[in-house]
């Protein structure tokens, strides 16, 4: 499975827990999708890329730490102080009025748009 295809079905899982205006844990969606917890940055990016580049609530602001309830570190799409709002943005958004990304989609907004936090913090203390 390409990692389009896993954030894909990530984004299934994130806009259902939207309806339910639930969060999940990264331990959770590990399991749910039969994956570590750990791994997870890699298939987020592309979707917290897709809503920023469209302008969408960040829909990866769902998946949080068990410890405290925020997302993670590469989560950019909003302020620590701002993601209890960014979460009820999300609960609030139709997403089962609009047609779900298709993988080229996912790909696309990754190429224009890289997002994950962590990467970006090392690339910048490399110089890269």
């Amino acid at each position: 499975m390409t990692r389009e295809e896993r954030a894909l079905q990530i984004w299934s899982l994130l806009t259902f827990a939207a309806s339910l205006r639930m969060t999940l844990t990264y331990k959770r969606l590990g399991e749910l999708i039969g994956a570590g917890p750990m791994s997870l940055g890699g298939w987020l990016e592309p979707i917290q890329s897709y809503c920023l580049i469209n302008e969408l609530p960040p829909l990866t602001v769902l998946v949080v730490r068990d410890s405290d309830g925020m997302p993670g570190s590469g989560f950019v799409a909003a302020e620590p102080s701002a993601v209890p709002e960014a979460q009820t943005r999300v609960f609030r958004h139709h997403w089962t009025s609009m047609q779900p990304p298709k993988t080229e989609d996912l790909a696309r907004a990754l190429a224009v748009r890289p997002s994950n936090g962590v990467r970006d913090a090392a690339q910048t203390e490399d110089g890269q």
